[in-house]
């Protein structure tokens, strides 16, 4: 565990793996710190430079005061990028993750040569869906979204075992205020016309039932780029890559195969 002081804010990041390794980046989502990658880690190929972060007001990385916007996010990430010497990486984002790597790889091409755009969109919902979940945290704190958010990030299956609470516990234990943030920075961000001018390999993956970015929307993103490839994981929801594991990271380490990463 490290922390990198950007100037604006105190990241908490780590590295894993060899220095001379190919760098896979990971991004992970809303509500969520870098423990989101942990069920996948160890089915990967031996010898990747795994970076992860949590991104402002979520983990252990400080929370500037809310609310945030997008190119704050993306800047945040790129100083981080800059910081461990990372150059044409294949960057993983999930979610709000996934918006991060879409505007990464707009403003500095030289640090991704692929991405994987994962249970994420150009734009995810509307502003008034995103204010009313702003006012809600506000007034009643991150628990009183948590069932409700618990819907949407898991399969019906899911919720109905144990392993729910680890996740509905990383969820309420991030800070109101990171949330509020990160929830703005979704509101204002629509990407469709800069993620349509993109050109490098990318994959989609969909959650068959993610109630927060449903496949026909990833579907749609990823249809913005020429030549994209799409998966569906069957029996997930918007975090996949805890429900269905051992899938995802055989379909993340087909992709790199694919683009001569590994």
């Amino acid at each position: 565990m490290q922390i990198f002081d950007t100037g604006d804010v105190r990241l908490h990041y780590r590295v894993d793996g060899p220095d001379d390794g190919a760098p896979v980046v990971f991004a992970n989502s809303l509500g969520t710190d870098l423990r989101l990658w942990d069920p996948i880690l160890p089915l990967l190929p031996q010898g990747l430079r795994i970076i992860r972060f949590d991104k402002r007001g979520h983990g252990l990385s400080s929370c500037p005061p809310a609310p945030y916007s997008m190119g704050a996010l993306i800047t945040d990430c790129e100083r981080l990028l800059d910081h461990v010497g990372v150059k044409e990486c294949v960057f993983v984002g999930l979610s709000i993750g996934g918006m991060i790597a879409q505007g990464l790889a707009v403003k500095r091409l030289d640090l991704i040569r692929a991405m994987v755009l994962s249970n994420t969109a150009a734009k995810i919902g509307t502003p008034d869906l995103w204010a009313e979940r702003i006012k809600g945290v506000e007034h009643g704190g991150i628990e009183s979204l948590a069932d409700a958010v618990m819907e949407r990030w898991f399969s019906a299956q899911f919720c109905a075992t144990p392993e729910l609470e680890l996740w509905r516990n990383m969820l309420v234990q991030q800070t109101a205020a990171g949330y509020a943030g990160c929830s703005a920075a979704i509101s204002g961000t629509d990407f469709y016309t800069p993620t349509s001018g993109l050109r490098l390999p990318v994959l989609g993956i969909a959650g068959s039932e993610d109630g927060s970015t449903p496949p026909d929307l990833v579907r749609e993103t990823v249809d913005l780029i020429p030549a994209s490839r799409f998966h569906l994981i069957r029996k997930a929801g918007h975090l996949p890559c805890v429900e269905q594991p051992a899938e995802y990271a055989r379909v993340l380490t087909d992709f790199l195969k694919s683009v001569g990463h590994i």
